[in-house]
């Protein structure tokens, strides 16, 4: 099926005889409308990726394409690298969707019925990257299906054991079920949330100190020892959505802790108080352990220790806290872009100016420190993308647009996501595809050097959504 409208011209995509969405003659998409047109680039740059970056069969995800050669690397995407084209899909569908509430529905008429057939293809081809483990925890020993960092050969098949499933690639992987959850209705997805949730909150740190406070936060992995501001974060406003799902209802979960004297109890709570308790602590953790003072937003991970504890508490083996006496930068955008989205969540629930006022800091500090104005071209805010930041800039970007409504200068931020993208679209795309770097563009004299990250195009399309709907949302305010 194909992406079509009146506003659009249509051509042959670069990796296959399928047709895709095109820029105009003059090299881009260009609707009077922004949201609209952000909404059209978002689609046409999934359409291609979904295309270049699922080749063959479709099933597998590589790492890296080039537009230039029209080659794809032998290395197959992780599942971290996998759910960003989740996350695409579901930002590109709220866009369509609230355009259509908005009075325009014709990308949401010719695209959501096909986006949600791709969102449950994904879904059923990241089961690849599931397997099956026991783990002994702070307090149960329990068998758990989950997602390793790896995909495996089979569906189900994927090693998981250890340091090859982390807790963060769980978290990401909530935020978006949720997301498909409210944007499609289907209760699959909610489920699936909920035991991902239920998994990495069995990895919260519910061991006591000598004040007989739990040490709270989670580790990178049931296999690491290390506190992370993106083993933390990025919960917060998926079990505030939780709380918010299941607020006035009856529903209940039974969960285990540590009492005094190490002993292991359980206790049965009303869902919505659970998940937004936990909201609470784990926004606490992070912000009263990885909080850098210095400069206003949050280092990396809790560090110092040297190894995983364990301890016997009447015959049972359970796991025990690991002491984390440093706290370790360098600061990385996206773990002040899950506090920023954490923080506005908790305030709208809550109300609690403490989340007002730290949303508002956090805004600030967070631009000072990540945008540098006239490094690169002059006239636009330049954000690093050595590594993975180029993904990460992406929830720093979502984190102003959460908290957008309750902050209105965070708009200045985001406008400089927004001319970043068109400079390049503008300038740069070639066969429907943005570099790496946005303000410099292609390597011209040696082209093999042009692979792209499959999760950085499906983070520039997941940006555009994400403009889109704040275009909709805020056009007329």
């Amino acid at each position: 099926m194909l992406v079509t409208s009146s506003m659009l011209t249509l051509v042959t995509c670069a990796c296959n005889s399928e047709e895709v969405n095109t820029p105009d003659k003059d090299g881009g998409i260009f609707i009077e409308n922004v949201a609209e047109q952000n909404t059209a680039r978002a689609i046409e740059i999934i359409d291609n990726a979904i295309k270049c970056y699922f080749p063959e069969s479709g099933t597998s995800m590589t790492r890296y394409y080039n537009p230039y050669t029209k080659t794809n690397s032998t290395e197959i995407a992780s599942v971290w690298m996998y759910t960003s084209s989740i996350e695409a899909v579901n930002a590109a569908m709220k866009a369509m969707k609230t355009g259509k509430d908005n009075g325009s529905a014709s990308l949401y008429d010719e695209n959501f019925e096909r986006y949600k057939e791709l969102l449950k293809t994904l879904y059923d081809n990241l089961e690849y990257y599931a397997g099956t483990y026991t783990l002994t925890s702070y307090t149960q020993t329990k068998e758990w299906t989950v997602y390793g960092v790896n995909r495996g050969r089979d569906k189900g098949a994927a090693e998981v054991e250890g340091v090859l499933n982390v807790y963060d690639d769980q978290m990401w992987l909530i935020r978006e079920l949720i997301e498909s959850y409210h944007l499609t209705g289907e209760q699959k997805y909610l489920e699936k949330a909920e035991y991902l949730t239920s998994y990495v909150l069995d990895g919260w740190d519910c061991t006591l100190d000598n004040s007989g406070k739990q040490n709270g936060g989670i580790t990178w992995g049931p296999g690491y020892f290390t506190k992370h501001s993106c083993s933390n974060g990025p919960l917060v406003s998926p079990l505030v959505w939780l709380h918010e799902i299941y607020k006035g209802k009856a529903d209940e979960v039974t969960y285990g802790y540590v009492a005094e004297n190490n002993s292991r109890k359980v206790k049965t709570e009303k869902k919505a108080d659970y998940y937004l308790n936990f909201a609470k602590a784990v926004y606490d953790y992070q912000k009263g352990h990885l909080m850098n003072p210095g400069i206003g937003v949050y280092d990396d991970m809790m560090g110092g220790g040297d190894e995983i504890k364990y301890i016997i508490v009447d015959g049972e083996r359970y796991r025990d806290n690991t002491p984390l006496p440093d706290r370790v930068g360098p600061a990385i955008s996206y773990n002040s872009g899950t506090m920023l989205s954490g923080a506005s969540d908790l305030y709208r629930v809550t109300g609690d100016k403490v989340y007002s006022d730290d949303m508002i800091s956090l805004s600030d500090n967070s631009f000072s420190y990540f945008a540098k104005l006239d490094a690169v071209v002059k006239g636009y805010y330049y954000f690093e993308i050595s590594g993975f930041n180029n993904w990460f800039n992406g929830v720093l970007m979502r984190g102003y647009a959460d908290v957008r409504a309750s902050y209105p200068k965070a708009a200045d931020y985001l406008n400089a996501f927004q001319d970043n993208l068109d400079y390049a679209y503008e300038n740069f795309n070639y066969e429907h595809m943005l570099p790496t770097n946005l303000l410099v563009g292609w390597n011209k004299s040696e082209t093999t050097k042009n692979n792209v990250e499959g999760m950085f195009t499906f983070a520039f399309a997941a940006e555009y959504a994400v403009l889109a709907n704040i275009e909709w949302n805020f056009k007329n305010k």
